[in-house]
């Protein structure tokens, strides 16, 4: 198969592949921040929580519910500035994801990737870091 990139471009293409891998696990792993509440180990992340507390009206306490999970609604994620830090991160990823994706498939079809192009992926990718 014929490629556009040079070997440094492979490399890139490779290396952002990683990067963007590990930047959407880390953005759907909850465990950013770690603690404890009710004598528990909690942790949690932007959008996903392990470990939580929940009120049980019937015997009017509040329970720890030891599973992870997501927040039931976007408006259920605690304050404004995380679900802004939600929504960038996504956003982040996704973009890093778009680049890596067409890299790796510029590794394999030749033409797809030119000077120009591979410029505005780099722009692109540093806007999604």
């Amino acid at each position: 198969m014929a490629s556009s990139l040079t070997c440094a471009g492979i490399v890139w293409a490779f290396l952002s592949f990683f990067c963007a891998a590990a930047s959407c696990v880390g953005f759907f792993m909850p465990y950013w921040l770690l603690g404890s509440q009710l004598e528990k180990s909690v942790s949690f992340g932007t959008f996903r929580r392990c470990a939580y507390p929940v009120r049980d009206e019937s015997r009017q306490t509040t329970v720890m519910v030891e599973q992870c999970g997501r927040y039931a609604s976007f408006q259920a994620i605690p304050s404004a500035e995380w679900r802004i830090c939600t929504v960038v991160t996504g956003l982040g990823c996704g973009l890093l994801l778009l680049v890596a994706l067409t890299a790796l498939m510029g590794c394999c079809v030749s033409e797809l990737i030119s000077r120009t192009v591979g410029r505005v992926a780099g722009g692109i990718q540093f806007l999604g870091g």
